[in-house]
């Protein structure tokens, strides 16, 4: 009985010893979209911060394609002991399960979450042509012709198409959807008139609209932002609507607890960070932090509400890989 209590207990003092020494090697940090984009943007703006909070390396692999599955399902099989995280964001965790057909992943069962990073803002922006300056101008239109008003967005399932079909599922209103290979496509269809509105980001919509290529009509999210206060957000007309995109990161199931709560830290203690919030909020990312159960009850609402979302417009399933 004696020695085994005393090898319970060294077993104990190594698993602590190991715990104070996490990471002791460098930590990939996969990211499913390519080099250059809003995502990849924000992970590289954390990671010089996170590199010193960890006193580790943190190395950026970007695995893009298919809407984020391909590097979502890399982290999903990987070792679940710590040196694999996943910058994931609703796209991932929220609409693929539910609008794809045997998705290799399923975020309940392969992931943990490790923090909510991140809320990201999105604009409705219309041609100047076209005679809408507020969102009622937009429903009213809308409904006065049916199948009238078209809309762009990067593809099938994107933020902006699912910003948009939220958008006629609140209103009861039908719009075309036009989809172009990506968002810079999506948005020069707008400006040059070929198409007449879309939901996109801040910082690639704002440009143009003080350059009067667009012009905004109201805020694809739950509240203002502070950066342009004088643009309504869609939900002082609809209570309730909220598009926002959200960043956040996971890790495999079951990896250790120590682990999830350094890398928790770690990231709180970044975005605290008076420059790093600067930059974020200055292309119309909010920063959030918080808890790994916080960010649990996030994805498992925003899963809910897209799974309600996507089969009430008759898209469950409706893409394949």
């Amino acid at each position: 009985m004696q020695r085994i209590l005393a090898s319970l207990a060294l077993a104990a003092v190594i698993t602590a010893a190991a715990a104070q020494q996490y990471p002791a090697r460098p930590i990939r940090f996969i990211v499913p979209y390519p080099p250059g984009g809003g995502t990849d943007t924000v992970a590289r703006l954390l990671n010089p911060g996170l590199i010193e909070q960890l006193g580790e390396q943190v190395v950026i692999d970007n695995r893009g394609g298919a809407n984020a599955i391909i590097g979502t399902e890399l982290a999903a099989k990987a070792a679940a002991d710590g040196y694999t995280m996943l910058f994931c964001l609703q796209a991932s965790m929220a609409v693929n399960p539910t609008l794809y057909q045997n998705l290799p992943y399923e975020p309940q069962r392969d992931f943990d979450p490790v923090i909510h990073l991140d809320t990201v803002a999105m604009m409705l922006a219309v041609n100047p042509s076209l005679p809408v300056r507020t969102i009622d101008d937009l429903i009213k239109l809308a409904k006065t012709s049916p199948g009238r008003l078209n809309y762009s967005s990067s593809g099938h399932g994107s933020a902006a198409h699912l910003a948009t079909l939220l958008l006629m599922n609140m209103t009861g209103t039908k719009m075309v959807h036009v989809p172009f290979k990506g968002g810079g496509p999506a948005l020069a269809a707008v400006i040059g008139g070929e198409v007449q509105f879309s939901i996109g980001t801040l910082v690639s919509e704002v440009p143009h609209v003080r350059a009067g290529r667009l012009r905004a009509v109201a805020l694809a999210t739950a509240r203002r932002v502070p950066s342009i206060p004088d643009i309504p957000s869609i939900a002082e007309t609809l209570p309730g609507f909220d598009a926002s995109v959200w960043h956040g990161v996971v890790v495999p199931k079951g990896t250790p607890a120590a682990a999830v709560k350094r890398l928790n830290a770690a990231f709180n203690a970044v975005l605290k960070r008076p420059q790093v919030r600067a930059a974020m909020e200055k292309s119309g990312v909010q920063p959030v932090g918080g808890a790994p159960e916080e960010f649990a009850v996030l994805i498992k609402s925003e899963a809910a509400k897209y799974e309600k979302l996507l089969k009430e417009m008759g898209m469950a399933r409706s893409s394949k890989l």
